[in-house]
């Protein structure tokens, strides 16, 4: 099931990675310790719910020096 911006509601761990622009390896470090939002786990599968993560990626933004002046 995709959404029109074209990532699935459930992102497999290359996926999350992508969006994140790191490794495989650091989203399944990241998930064990804790620090993923959104993680659900099938069996030995790792997905996690493509809103939590996008949230949480928005609330983690720094504001650009431009947005800072206004």
């Amino acid at each position: 099931m995709t959404r029109p911006n074209g990532l699935p509601v459930l992102l497999t761990p290359d996926e999350t990675a992508d969006l994140l622009r790191t490794s495989r390896k650091a989203v399944y470090a990241m998930a064990e310790r804790g620090q993923l939002p959104g993680v659900t786990r099938i069996g030995r599968r790792l997905l996690v719910r493509r809103d939590a993560l996008v949230d949480w990626l928005d609330q983690k933004h720094a504001p650009s020096p431009k947005e800072a002046r206004r």
